[in-house]
């Protein structure tokens, strides 16, 4: 099975997506930004939410290289954001909240 830390380091994107993706894990608030975009009242455990990010940023990805009209920088960052946070939730093996 493949590690959420794997997952992350096996992503190829373009480098100044990383670049925003690094400026915004700093002001990355887990309960707060998961509410937003998960659009549920309670965060997750880690591994849900990860799973969940990774098909989110899956069809994200697939809209920005196919040019989709609909694609939205910003959302594909946040989601990016929040993948890596809790990509090192899990390595870390912390679990906040349930």
């Amino acid at each position: 099975m493949t590690s959420a830390t794997d997952i992350i380091k096996n992503l190829k994107r373009p480098g100044l997506l990383i670049a925003a993706v690094r400026a915004g894990l700093a002001g990355y608030h887990r309960e707060r930004d998961l509410r937003r975009i998960l659009g549920r009242d309670r965060p997750l455990r880690p591994s849900a939410a990860f799973d969940r990010l990774c098909h989110e940023e899956e069809m994200l990805n697939d809209a920005r290289k196919e040019g989709d009209a609909a694609y939205r920088a910003g959302r594909h960052i946040e989601v990016l954001v929040a993948m890596v946070a809790e990509a090192r939730l899990l390595s870390r093996g912390r679990v906040p909240g349930g």
